[in-house]
């Protein structure tokens, strides 16, 4: 199980907030994320207004692989329509090569017609552009050549310099929030990316229409879904609904505004039907803002530890179907289960003394085995000292484990079971 943190780079709702500021902020919590244990720091790409400003995530992220050398790094995602595909692989293999293969590529089609216009570029192309750039950019990143001759990308076969060095395989990820992107993503054999804005439980029969196009279109096992939450956790239960309700709530304005979900002009837009079936929903059921802001909430995670942990734990249920599709082991849900209750005993009995003392830390090294397979010196790694939550952490894993499809060479990574960011 991979544990990421998606970094936003917003100021929506803030007074007097400077973008300096908000990079400096976004960056000092990626460093703590880096020594606290999490496995990936990812960013989405956005442009132009106060809902989210990380013009190039791949630059983003030469400067954390630096400043942050013992974490991995994700796109999530790079807008392929914005780009020349040849530029993105150099970038992403510039970036792999300085990094020592730590990049996790992830790839979206965009989705708000600001930016589109701003651009220059019309809506109605995206899906075609991103399904005829994403295998150039793929088979590019894995044979070091790329060559196109389709309508949009006419790219005479040329070598990328600096040549990649380290294996791709499990590490292509594509955003798929709508059916035509399950497709897309499955025949480009990535990890389905999904964002926690609606229930999991309507997510079920679109994993599972993913999963099953990957064994159709690749004759293997799919890899695991990436699913991103937005994580709301306090110690006081009566206080931390509010508090959710707020930080929350702001985002879903934001991304309302953002994406302008309240307008109707998704129906005129090819291969946007479900994003105008969110918008439908949204005016229907006459809550406006407030409304989506209460569905938000049902789908994202927030309360004390305890209650996200019991989240985690029905999310597991609400997934083992996917899950036992990767040939889960005899026992495992009922082994998550009494990890999940031991750990919460344990946090509550645990608590006095976690609100007394400051959090020390202590290194973890990463396996000198593994850390040859990646071609670099083994990575400390920082994580909490308190014993229930390492605990939990390294019983989960060990639970995961028969999960990860490991493939021979150089790069050899988990595949997420969960990726929540915080």
């Amino acid at each position: 199980m991979d544990v990421g943190m998606m970094m936003v780079f917003a100021s929506y709702g803030w007074e007097n907030c400077p973008d300096e500021r908000v990079w400096e902020e976004e960056i000092r919590l990626a460093r703590i994320a880096a020594d606290s244990g999490f496995d990936c720091l990812w960013s989405a790409e956005h442009h132009f207004n106060d809902y989210s400003f990380v013009p190039d995530n791949l630059a983003l992220m030469m400067h954390l692989s630096a400043l942050c050398p013992n974490i991995d790094i994700g796109t999530a995602a790079v807008i392929l329509p914005w780009h020349d595909p040849l530029r993105v692989a150099e970038n992403a293999a510039v970036l792999d090569l300085v990094s020592k293969g730590r990049l996790r590529f992830g790839m979206g089609r965009g989705l708000a017609r600001r930016e589109f216009e701003a651009f220059r570029m019309s809506m109605n192309e995206s899906r075609a552009r991103f399904d005829e750039a994403a295998p150039m950019i793929v088979k590019a990143l894995r044979t070091g050549f790329m060559e196109g001759d389709g309508p949009f990308y006419k790219q005479p076969r040329i070598e990328i310099r600096p040549r990649p060095k380290y294996s791709f395989d499990g590490r292509i990820y594509a955003v798929a929030s709508s059916e035509d992107s399950i497709d897309s993503a499955a025949r480009l054999g990535a990890h389905q990316v999904m964002f926690a804005d609606r229930p999991w439980e309507m997510r079920a029969p679109m994993i599972e229409k993913g999963r099953a196009l990957h064994r159709q279109y690749h004759g293997t096992e799919p890899p695991r879904v990436m699913l991103t939450e937005f994580c709301v956790c306090g110690p006081n239960a009566a206080t931390i609904e509010d508090e959710a309700r707020r930080y929350q709530g702001k985002f879903v304005e934001s991304n309302f505004y953002h994406y302008e979900f309240l307008g109707e002009h998704f129906k005129s837009v090819k291969g946007y039907d479900s994003y105008q079936q969110k918008a439908d929903l949204a005016r229907k059921s006459g809550g406006g803002i407030e409304g989506a802001v209460t569905g938000f909430m049902q789908a994202a995670s927030w309360g004390t530890p305890d209650k996200i942990l019991r989240g985690l734990e029905a999310r597991l249920e609400e997934l083992r179907n996917e899950q036992r599709s990767n040939h889960l082991p005899p026992g495992y849900d009922g082994r998550c289960r009494t990890i999940l209750a031991d750990e919460a005993e344990a946090r509550a009995a645990l608590q006095p003394e976690i609100s007394a003392k400051t959090t020390e830390h202590m290194r973890d090294g990463l396996p000198r085995a593994r850390a040859a397979q990646h071609g670099r010196r083994p990575r400390p790694r920082v994580v909490p000292i308190h014993r229930h939550l390492l605990h939990a952490r390294d019983r989960l894993r060990a639970a995961a484990r028969p999960l990860e499809h490991r493939r021979p060479g150089p790069q050899l990574f988990r595949h997420p079971a969960l990726h929540r960011p915080s």
